[in-house]
């Protein structure tokens, strides 16, 4: 049997990605605060998100076993692992302030952190892995198009708090 140093971060990589989207899936609730938000004629139907997400999850587990694979320490890996660990905080907390707190207003502010944090997950791959980097793309591109409907709901609808 032919020997597969891939596969566990393969796994593990899926895991994770499973795990951030279920904690943050758990925290969004698509009830009548949200429904009764006024959201712009350009927002995508709300089943559209669970597709999306579905996507850039699955492309950001690749992206960050490309990433893995192509570190060259353990130092390396190490950074890696936090980066994604932190960024899987951010993603999870923007969907807690803003369905569980009812703060769009900060929740704004808080995806320019979640944005950072992926071009800085781009960044760091690049160095090892232009196809891993590309894979996130997507992504950014994602989180910069949930920033700017984040920041027209709370010009439609705030002040909030």
């Amino acid at each position: 049997m032919m020997a597969r140093p891939w596969l566990m971060p393969v796994v593990i990589a899926l895991l994770l990605a499973a795990a951030v989207a279920f904690m943050g899936a758990t925290v969004t609730e698509i009830g009548p605060w949200y429904a009764g938000l006024a959201k712009p004629r350009w927002a995508p139907p709300d089943a559209a998100y669970g597709a999306a997400w579905t996507v850039i999850y699955a492309l950001t587990a690749l992206a960050g076993v490309r990433g893995w694979l192509a570190a060259r320490t353990k130092a390396e890996r190490e950074w890696l692992l936090g980066l994604f660990a932190l960024n899987g905080f951010l993603n999870i907390a923007w969907s807690l302030i803003f369905f569980q707190l009812r703060r769009p207003d900060w929740a704004m502010v808080e995806v320019l952190a979640l944005w950072v944090s992926v071009a800085v997950l781009i960044l760091v791959i690049w160095r090892r892995s232009m196809t891993g980097a590309l894979l996130l793309v997507p992504y950014l591109a994602w989180v910069t198009f949930a920033g700017y409907l984040n920041m027209t709901i709370v010009r439609l609808n705030g002040p909030f708090g």
